[in-house]
């Protein structure tokens, strides 16, 4: 399952990294879980479709312009890890911003019910096991 779920990911950056965040919603549990690293604004624990439906439009409302691409992907346990950089221009500052994140996507079966975006390199890694 593990190779699938990479491939289902790497679709959903495809379309991220042309800006169309449309893409993926269908793959979320009803009870998802989106956690979103504290050093991000608006940053915290949304809980189920409409917990994450509220940050999303919410965060993508703040944006000009946004694209998210994964610079590496890969599978571990039941999660896939990425490597990810985010570049946008504030709706309102105008802005440019380039973020280096990392997002865990965990899956049961061939839904989502987590999803974590870290700034850390280190924390991420710690959050699937790959660093002690």
């Amino acid at each position: 399952m593990s190779r699938e779920n990479v491939e289902v990911v790497a679709e959903v950056y495809e379309d991220w990294a042309r800006g169309d965040f449309s893409t993926g919603a269908g793959l979320f549990d009803r009870h998802v879980t989106l956690v979103i690293d504290p050093g991000i604004p608006d940053g915290g624990v949304f809980v189920g479709q409409e917990g994450m439906t509220t940050y999303m439009t919410r965060f993508l409302e703040a944006w000009e312009s946004l694209t998210i691409d994964a610079k590496s992907i890969r599978p571990v346990g039941d999660s896939v890890f990425v490597e990810g950089r985010q570049v946008g221009h504030g709706k309102d500052s105008g802005i440019a911003v380039e973020l280096r994140l990392f997002q865990l996507w965990t899956f049961r079966g061939n839904r989502v019910v987590r999803l974590e975006t870290i700034l850390s390199e280190s924390e991420a890694l710690e959050a699937v096991g790959l660093r002690e």
